[in-house]
């Protein structure tokens, strides 16, 4: 039996409930010890004055906030716990969301809540059904182990769980951290249909236990191999990154190997060469006409009409809500970093839209 490694209550407007906080997940991870090469002895960790170099025991060790240069306040953990909102016993429901606008860089960590005696398990059901009838997520915080969370309480079957939350200034704006983004058009046309049916290839119900850590079974390997004075082979390495040039062709590749069931990777790399030698084939033939093409295109070609070009311009610049609604949550936001619009960090799909066609009508009137 788990034992609960937080008790409280969860308040929801002037309904309260006292519940357990349960861990939702196990670590199977095999653990080293650390030891000095060459012999077997341990290697600790002990708590060590760093002024005497004498170890200290741990009911002698305080916290201590540094105000300036070797000065400290020194805070109690009892003081923390009198600080705490709800004496840190209260998990307090302030709102209640739709699940999917809770961007997934947001959750953190899963735990299970159950109520914490059969007398209370009538109005925690009652929560519980309240939510997935509803199909909401209750939002709310409380504090444990001298830390304050934001938490979303959702609805599974015969259990709620909790999930922690990263607050909003700890969430990363993608526009300013990662060095590359894809265009707003890079997944268009005939190569998005041809990604579209390897995804409905391999498409099926959710099912967890088909899935397991291979490396955890490899290191296993290892050690067992070790042990019994043999060798274990080195892993395959990853695969090359595809060549632009060969995408249709390794896509196709990618759904025939899905479809018969074969190693995609065998598939695929066939498939890359073919299509590698058909390239160079390809540029071959075309690289005498280039030339000839080039003059003739400079004599046909009429002038272009700097109004036209402007007026296209000024079309693409202002795209529509309703193009606006074609496009992915990655493609909008890529569109509202480049119009540098306030908080798209934290704006769900359809905020993103409001924002962009808000700011394109804005354009079109100081064009005017």
């Amino acid at each position: 039996m788990a034992r609960a490694i937080w008790t409280g209550v969860v308040t929801f407007g002037l309904v309260t409930v006292p519940v357990g906080l349960y861990t939702a997940v196990e670590d199977h991870t095999l653990h080293f010890h650390q030891l000095q090469r060459g012999t077997s002895d341990r290697i600790r960790n002990r708590r060590v004055n760093e002024r005497t170099g004498k170890e200290v025991d741990a009911a002698d060790i305080v916290k201590g906030y540094e105000v300036e240069e070797g000065r400290y306040v020194i805070v109690e953990p009892d003081e923390l716990d009198e600080i705490a909102p709800g004496r840190s016993q209260t998990i307090d429901i302030t709102d209640f969301v739709d699940l999917d606008r809770i961007e997934p860089a947001y959750f953190d960590r899963t735990y299970y809540i159950a109520p914490r005696g059969k007398e209370y398990t009538k109005v925690y059901e009652l929560l519980r059904a309240a939510l997935a009838e509803a199909d909401k997520v209750g939002i709310a915080t409380f504090v444990m182990r001298g830390k304050q969370y934001l938490t979303a309480l959702r609805a599974e079957d015969k259990v709620m769980i909790l999930q922690t939350l990263h607050w909003a200034d700890e969430v990363r704006d993608p526009g300013r951290e990662l060095p590359e983004l894809p265009a707003a058009r890079a997944g268009r046309g005939k190569e998005l249909q041809m990604a579209l049916q390897l995804v409905d290839a391999l498409s099926g119900d959710w099912e967890p236990g088909k899935y397991h850590d291979t490396y955890q079974e490899k290191v296993r390997e290892l050690v067992k191999a070790k042990v019994e004075g043999q060798e274990i082979a080195a892993a395959q390495g990853p695969p090359q990154a595809t060549n632009v040039i060969d995408l249709m062709k390794v896509l196709e590749g990618s759904i025939e190997a899905a479809r018969s069931g074969r190693d995609a990777r065998e598939t695929v790399g066939n498939t890359v060469g073919n299509a590698e030698k058909a390239g160079r084939a390809e540029k071959a033939g075309k690289a005498g006409k280039t030339g000839k093409a080039g003059k003739a295109a400079t004599r046909t070609s009429p002038p272009k009409k700097a109004g036209a070009a402007s007026a296209r311009a000024r079309d693409r610049g202002t795209t529509g809500k309703r193009e606006l609604q074609r496009l992915s949550k990655a493609e909008l936001y890529q569109q509202a970093s480049e119009q540098d619009v306030p908080g798209r960090s934290r704006m769900s799909r359809e905020e993103l839209i409001d924002a962009l066609a808000h700011s394109g009508r804005r354009r079109r009137k100081t064009a005017a």
